[in-house]
């Protein structure tokens, strides 16, 4: 959609209440669109009142803001990406592909209830998010139509970046609080922080050029490490420490025990876009990462190599979808039905060590529907496993082995 076809039509508008939200905002109000302003509330750290977002956009021209309290959804897709170990290339833990669908999820609920058929986002044309939205946004209701300013020649127009949007901001008075030059931006919510952009686009940029929000990096970390014990039944992590706690409060407590241990803050990763080109990214998500190792420590237990084989191939596609923004298609949910069943079987206790940046396995117990046994893999002669009985099942690998030699397959060294 353009701007003409926007002209007095209501639009539910996706912002932040930065820069780009109050500019476009005011733009299309001046414009003739009655915007309805949508933010939610992701327990994200960086904002320190989400109401403060609210009095911006009304300040901006919005007719109503709306702010959706969406802090245990997005706490619990996090524990959904721990039970799916959907990690994007590099080990990226798509805190802000699955951000972009639970905000989707959210917002289109109050379109249908006022009526509006239109969605705006800020994204730009080169990155995932305007996929996310868009997809996400007509999966769940294909009336919806799409408008980004970012696609629009009247837009465009008027504004080629951030020097044009402070000087229109600061012509109209608008609250505003913006510089011209950022080194990098960043995107947060409950379940991690996204930086790129700016000056981290370059890969002589370290990863230290960024200010840690959810922790410190490894090498600032305590001299002391910390043990900390998760529990998870049937592949939900319910209680750390032994305190059983909602998925909202139990991230953010696996946020603080692992930030400030350096875990899994500093993740660099040049990973692959959507839209062909390669991104640099550099990302925070520790107690994703504390939860994700102790759960990869209580599958090791429960899963034999074909269930392995099967739950590796489903944790990439998941992840690929997410990124992507395929979270609610049919081939997702066809994977979260395989995933459940390995879910069902993850119940335990696992306790770990955190240390500079590390999470080192202490102890495994109370898992029910683990395989592994101490009986049957001693290497002493004692236990269920008799040696003996390798004989055969050695003879019978053999007779593979000898035919590639004789049939000319093995490379002669």
């Amino acid at each position: 959609m353009k701007l003409h076809d926007l002209k007095g039509q209501t639009i539910l508008m996706a912002v932040s209440g930065g820069l780009d939200s109050c500019t476009i905002t005011h733009w299309l109000a001046k414009h003739d669109v009655d915007v309805v302003c949508y933010t939610a509330d992701l327990g994200q750290p960086d904002e320190d009142d989400i109401e403060d977002v609210r009095q911006r956009m009304l300040a901006c021209g919005a007719r109503e803001m709306i702010v959706g309290d969406l802090r245990q959804d997005m706490a619990q897709a996090g524990l959904q990406l721990i039970q799916a170990g959907a990690r994007y290339e590099g080990g990226y833990w798509n805190t802000t592909g699955i951000g972009r669908h639970v905000v989707v999820a959210g917002m289109v609920p109050e379109m249908q209830s006022r009526g509006i058929h239109i969605l705006g986002h800020g994204a730009t044309g080169r990155g995932n998010d305007q996929v996310r939205f868009e997809l996400a946004s007509e999966m769940l209701d294909p009336r919806v139509q799409t408008y980004a300013p970012w696609r629009d020649d009247t837009f465009l127009e008027s504004f080629r970046g951030r020097r044009e949007m402070i000087a229109y901001c600061e012509a109209h008075s608008l609250p505003v609080k913006a510089t011209l030059q950022k080194p990098y931006s960043t995107d947060a919510n409950v379940l991690g922080l996204t930086h790129e952009a700016g000056e981290l686009e370059a890969l002589t940029t370290p990863t230290s050029r960024i200010q840690p929000g959810m922790g410190v990096f490894p090498q600032n970390a305590p001299d002391v490490g910390q043990s900390v014990e998760i529990r998870f039944e049937h592949g939900q992590a319910v209680a750390i420490d032994g305190v059983a706690e909602d998925a909202f409060e139990l991230v953010t407590r696996a946020n603080e025990l692992a930030g400030a241990h350096g875990v899994g803050i500093g993740l660099h990763a040049v990973e692959n876009r959507f839209v062909g080109i390669k991104s640099r990214g550099i990302y925070e998500a520790p107690g994703l990462e504390l939860l994700g190792q102790t759960y990869e420590y209580l599958t090791q237990l429960t899963l034999d190599r074909r269930a392995r084989r099967v739950f590796e191939q489903m944790s990439t596609i998941v992840a690929e979808q997410i990124y992507q923004g395929y979270w609610f298609d049919t081939a997702t949910q066809a994977c979260w039905a395989a995933i459940d069943r390995f879910s069902q079987l993850a119940t335990g206790t696992i306790r770990v060590h955190l240390f500079k940046g590390n999470v080192q396995f202490e102890a495994a117990t109370d898992a029910p529907h683990s395989l592994y046994s101490e009986d049957r893999a001693s290497m002493e002669d004692v236990g269920e496993f008799d040696h003996r009985d390798s004989q055969g099942f050695l003879g019978v690998l053999g007779v593979s082995a000898r035919a590639l030699n004789t049939a000319g397959q093995i490379p002669p060294r």
